[in-house]
């Protein structure tokens, strides 16, 4: 595997406090403009996630950290580097799977979210057995990326209800 040029993902946001784990794929590329989670206006995380706690989008990367810690929801991508072109996922190749390890051992984690199909793929060849394992719950969710015509507000709604 050819390992050079790799583009590197975020740092996880979580405490030992977070209960749900949200997984995105990798960031796409106006995320990696703005260095920081979901950067493309027109992606509905932000504002489902948020309206999910009847709150305002926060403006700020640190307003963003503080709204998911206040309510105990880690946030990563399941790729930690790998090579892209663009911002689909179908794009992503020769990559590296995130050690969740330092999460699942610093926070009790109960559920894992995936945001997207290659999210829960890449999560449950990697994750899988640990979670059932431990009796972590994961669950695909449809992805928030404004390229997907079937995305649905009510699964996600669903989900974070137990932290409301």
């Amino acid at each position: 595997m050819d390992k050079q040029n790799l583009k590197m993902g975020f740092a996880p946001v979580y405490d030992e406090n977070s209960k749900i784990l949200i997984l995105g794929s990798f960031p796409s590329v106006k995320s990696r403009e703005i260095s920081f989670y979901y950067g493309n206006k027109q992606n509905r995380f932000w504002k489902t996630v948020c309206a999910c706690f009847n709150v305002s989008v926060p403006e700020t990367t640190v307003g963003k950290i503080e709204f998911l810690l206040n309510r105990r929801i880690a946030l990563w991508d399941i790729v930690a580097k790998c090579k892209v072109k663009g911002s689909a996922d179908s794009s992503i190749e020769v990559l590296e799977t995130a050690d969740l390890s330092m999460i699942f051992d610093t926070a009790k984690i109960e559920k894992v979210l995936l945001n997207g199909g290659l999210a829960y793929k890449l999560f449950e060849k990697a994750y899988g057995e640990y979670c059932l394992d431990k009796g972590i719950e994961y669950k695909k969710l449809s992805s928030t990326s404004p390229a997907n015509p079937r995305f649905s507000k009510e699964e996600w709604e669903k989900e974070l209800n137990d932290l409301r």
